[in-house]
């Protein structure tokens, strides 16, 4: 009898499994609001220099607020004031003359800047002046959170897999809490960047060990429906945050807002099973008796466990368990996991760097910020149900590959809508954030179908590491649109394309067992 068989046996998706979902989702909700948390703390309001220096003594202090700007600070091609550059002395002749041909000598801002603060009451750019020449040190802070993130997915990858879910995920809960709230009564930019790197260490092990625990409780007939349930937290979050952050509009607020519910998870984290799966592979076959009886008698199934023991439990793997300890040096041991590492790799390369460049660049559709992330939120329910059925129908392979084509279709169309048909580019950008969102739906249940129970950790931890190293690049090339305007657009097109191709290189896993041990993949049974 295979441990598939006995999970379906005592209900793969009973009482047990929705309680396992909705005690991780208090905590799930929460990476969406760190991961897109830069679109609102790190948002660079209209701002102009602080021309106060050019007060003369004499006719400069009487004139209006629209006069002073007049006279001190010069106008770019669409009629508006500049962010970076003002005048060296006030130029009075602008005040009868609008269209002047001088060309009076300009220089850089002396005296710091000031903000428009009736969208936002405070965030990074306006607390550190992180605009003009120090603009690229704001995007700096996504990327240290992510790389964070990355060296935070092998860290807890390892320490699910040697130590098992549950510890590990107690750890993230409250690793993340600590350096969530010392981000916000941070000092200085350093201190920031250094707290918010932590924060991604931490919540990157929330981020794969809650994934992996919820679908190693799930029945092969209900993977593909649970594996769509969870990443419902995340659509959930992304429209949460739109609400706080608009009510919260000061940047260490809305810190401390989107750590609070992880608080919740610490209290509940008693009450979350351990991975009978993992046991199982591990030579604890008591303890797994233990949690698969909890989840028997939960479902109102313990008449079928009459009969199994943890002896019976232990044969279900049908491979010696040994004391053997498996490292990320197994994912490239041998040849079809070493394909299997190298695919997933360049696959959650090119969705996570598509699908946080288009997150990250919300601006610029004609729309308040607030309502365009509710927007890209929204859109990823339906999406969501419409790739539930098709993976049911169709298989995750043409699933992954098919989200991700047609990403960069959308991405690839809006190169060459203008910017003023701000209607169709926003459609063209929602529909290629929604594709995206589904193409990491996928890749999430992919890559956990794929990889053994004894690596299953090692795999996804490795997978979000690369998809990481995506992510941190990201918000580094929409600063390349100085270079060409629709160079950001077309890099993060040709990437998500290449990404899906080699999505076709994967085998199907829709209607399998979930590997145990790497023989499974290397002598398929």
């Amino acid at each position: 009898m295979q441990f598939d068989t006995i999970l379906s046996d005592i209900n793969g998706f009973g009482k047990f499994q929705i309680l396992l979902v909705l005690i991780q989702s208090i905590s799930r909700i929460t990476i969406p609001f760190h991961f897109l948390l830069n679109n609102f703390i790190a948002a660079t309001p209209s701002h102009h220099c602080n021309i106060s220096t050019l007060d003369d003594g004499g006719v400069f202090r009487n004139l209006t607020l629209e006069q002073r700007l007049a006279v001190g600070i010069p106008v770019q091609e669409d009629r508006t004031p500049s962010s970076c550059q003002m005048f060296a002395k006030p130029q009075y002749q602008f005040l009868s003359v609008s269209n002047s041909s001088e060309d009076p000598p300009t220089v850089s801002c002396q005296s710091g800047w000031v903000y428009d603060n009736s969208t936002f009451k405070s965030t990074l750019a306006t607390e550190w002046d992180l605009v003009c020449g120090s603009k690229g040190m704001n995007k700096v802070t996504a990327t240290t959170f992510f790389i964070g993130v990355m060296i935070g997915a092998i860290l807890f990858g390892f320490l699910s897999d040697r130590f098992g879910r549950r510890r590990p995920l107690l750890m993230s809960y409250l690793a993340t809490s600590l350096f969530g709230v010392l981000s916000a009564f941070s000092t200085s930019y350093v201190m920031f960047v250094t707290m918010r790197f932590f924060t991604g260490v931490a919540i990157a092990g929330l981020t794969i060990m809650s994934y992996v625990l919820n679908i190693e409780w799930f029945d092969v007939e209900h993977r593909t429906f649970s594996g769509v349930l969870i990443s419902l937290d995340w659509t959930l979050g992304n429209c949460i945050l739109a609400g706080i952050a608009y009510f919260v509009n000061e940047w260490r607020m809305l810190i401390l807002a989107v750590t609070s519910p992880l608080v919740l998870s610490i209290i509940a984290w008693r009450w979350l099973p351990e991975s009978a799966r993992w046991l199982l592979a591990n030579g604890k076959e008591d303890k797994a008796h233990f949690y698969i009886s909890q989840c028997a008698k939960m479902n109102n199934t313990s008449k079928c466990l009459e009969n199994i023991t943890p002896r019976t439990l232990l044969e279900s793997l049908d491979v010696e368990t040994g004391d053997k300890k498996y490292s990320f040096l197994d994912l490239v041991r041998t040849p079809n996991i070493r394909k299997l590492a190298i695919c997933t790799g360049i696959v959650w390369y090119g969705v996570a760097f598509t699908y946080y460049g288009i997150s990250m660049n919300i601006s610029g559709f004609g729309l308040n910020l607030y309502v365009t992330h509710l927007i890209f939120g929204l859109i990823e329910l339906p999406v969501k149900i419409g790739a539930y059925y098709f993976l049911e129908k169709f298989g995750r392979k043409p699933g992954q590959a098919g989200t991700m084509l047609l990403t960069g279709l959308c991405l690839f169309i809006n190169l060459f809508v203008p910017k003023d048909l701000w209607v169709i580019r926003t459609v063209m950008a929602v529909l290629g954030k929604g594709l995206s969102e589904a193409s990491f739906t996928i890749v999430y249940l992919f890559t956990a179908e794929l990889y053994p129970t004894v690596v299953r950790q090692n795999g996804l931890g490795y997978s979000s590491f690369v998809a990481r190293l995506g992510v941190s690049v990201a918000p580094l090339v929409i600063l390349l649109e100085d270079v060409w305007h629709l160079l950001p657009n077309l890099i993060y097109c040709t990437m998500t394309v290449v990404a899906g191709l080699v999505s076709l290189l994967l085998p199907e896993t829709l209607n399998t067992r979930l590997p145990e041990f790497i023989e499974d993949l290397e002598q398929p049974r």
